[in-house]
């Protein structure tokens, strides 16, 4: 069962189009909540996403009720920078659904009070508001590959040079 990502709003093509590179790459499904602040069809999100954007399985909704209905109401693990606890606390599922905020606001408060308990946070020091949206991406993502085991994944390779030696 492949990991979800979702991104609620997301604002910045280029965000979008390096997650959706690491979705082929992990397998895993991107959710793309709507309004988006960019076109999908835009270069920018095909440069990031380069030529694995055609192998991506993206889904779209035109907001959070129908993301909800669409899939099941599932449990949600929602990362902001208001959570109490840290995304290495959790014990993420086979199936989980991580949820982004867009980058100039995160999350909507009234989706995260009704969320409290699955909410977490990357750490990071006082004086920084957040990180950018791909890297947090990347750190919760392969937080949860790792818990299970990089199940499927390639984990070693070769120095190409140095191993025909």
């Amino acid at each position: 069962m492949p990991l979800n990502i979702v991104l609620h709003e997301p604002e910045i093509p280029a965000n979008t189009g390096n997650i959706g590179r690491t979705c082929v790459a992990t397998g895993s499904v991107l959710h793309l909540i709507e309004p988006l602040g960019f076109q999908l069809t835009e270069k920018n999100i095909k440069r990031a996403g380069m030529d694995y954007w055609k192998d991506l399985d993206v889904r779209r909704y035109i907001d959070y009720e129908e993301f909800l209905e669409q899939n099941g109401h599932p449990k949600i693990y929602m990362a902001t920078t208001k959570a109490h606890r840290k995304y290495t606390d959790v014990a993420f599922e086979e199936d989980a659904y991580i949820m982004f905020g867009k980058e100039s606001g995160g999350i909507p408060e009234e989706i995260l009070v009704e969320n409290e308990k699955t909410c977490i946070r990357i750490p990071m020091l006082d004086d920084i508001r957040s990180l950018n949206l791909s890297n947090s991406v990347a750190i919760v993502l392969y937080e949860a590959l790792r818990q299970q085991g990089f199940k499927g994944m390639r984990e070693t390779g070769e120095l190409h040079r140095l191993s025909f030696k």
